[in-house]
């Protein structure tokens, strides 16, 4: 496939261009349906004059549906968009950016999405879409699957389907994240996850932060025990991966703790661990749930974080443990190559 590609590109480029420039139409029609046209516009950079008759061009070939609602993508359109989805990662040059990583990171697996979620909120969906059809192909049958919040995680809920395999999984949070905004935390997504995969859910009601009184005290509760428990056998975890500074002011940490991360150089932050640069745990919150160690456990960890601002936290983690499976976006990839 890549020798017909560079063939094609030195013989028939503008077709190329215009094969790439549909393919982005599709993609963000799918992944934002219903859209309108001026909205679709704004995200692809494309002017409406041009984008009209692009559009035009899917609907007559029954690729794309307009309604009063916006435009949504046909099941022909989504058939295309599939086969072409392997030749796009190629043309685009992601499947090269996904092996250097893998070698880069010692990561297993790398998927990379094209886009910058930090300017483009669809880039998000787009990670979210890669991480359901990688979580589909490694499900068994009454699978407990373990979720942390965030904004990024919050998009991969939204993009779960149901089917036939999903409907005896367990969702549940992977640790306690009372105090966050509502529909950040790990209770509200696991149950998102759940009812949009047609599945079960428990949920932890704990504080994400705690003292020692209140953590000793709480890991006595018989029923806290059980939900602990079953949190602990999760056989997959899927978590983000944030940036220090970022994560302790959204939960509300003290000024003096947020001076500490500076001072000891924390850049990420992952299932209540802030990192340095080199990996190094530099502070641990008391939270139930999840620790660090529990994903040794023949455990199927997931890691999903994109955006140029993010590469730092991503590197970092990665440093500590490297994850399973890591799917992020094409700006986050190209700056994570130049990091050393």
């Amino acid at each position: 496939m890549r020798v017909l590609l560079d063939i094609q590109q030195k013989l028939l480029p503008d077709l190329l261009d215009v094969m790439v420039k549909r393919y982005r139409i599709l993609q963000n029609i799918r992944v934002m349906q219903p859209i309108g046209r001026r909205s679709l516009s704004s995200n692809i950079q494309l002017s409406e004059r041009v984008l009209r008759s692009e559009v035009n061009f899917l609907k007559e070939q029954g690729l794309v549906h307009f309604a009063s609602a916006g435009m949504s993508i046909t099941a022909d359109g989504e058939a295309l968009f599939l086969q072409l989805e392997d030749m796009m990662k190629e043309l685009l040059g992601l499947r090269s950016l996904e092996t250097e990583l893998e070698q880069k990171l010692g990561v297993k697996k790398v998927l990379v999405v094209s886009g910058n979620s930090d300017v483009d909120s669809w880039v998000k969906r787009e990670m979210g879409r890669a991480c359901v059809a990688e979580l589909k192909e490694h499900l068994l049958p009454n699978d407990v699957i373990a979720v942390t919040g965030g904004t990024t995680i919050a998009a991969v809920a939204d993009m779960m389907t149901p089917e036939h395999r999903t409907r005896n999984l367990m969702f549940v949070p992977a640790r306690g994240g009372l105090g966050e905004r509502v529909e950040n935390q790990s209770n509200t997504i696991s149950a998102q996850f759940a009812s949009r995969a047609g599945a079960q859910y428990r949920m932890l009601h704990v504080p994400d932060q705690l003292s020692e009184d209140a953590y000793s005290s709480l890991l006595l509760e018989p029923s806290l025990k059980d939900i602990l428990k079953l949190v602990k056998s999760a056989r997959i975890v899927i978590h983000g991966i944030g940036e220090a500074k970022t994560m302790a002011s959204r939960r509300g940490s003290s000024q003096e703790f947020i001076d500490k991360l500076e001072r000891e150089h924390a850049v990420a932050e992952a299932l209540g661990y802030y990192f340095n640069r080199n990996g190094k745990v530099i502070h641990k919150q008391r939270t139930i749930g999840l620790q660090l160690d529990d994903l040794e456990n023949e455990k199927m960890v997931i890691s999903v974080a994109g955006g140029h601002s993010k590469s730092e936290a991503i590197f970092a983690y990665m440093n500590c443990r490297p994850s399973d499976v890591l799917i992020t976006d094409e700006a986050a990839a190209k700056s994570l190559l130049h990091l050393t």
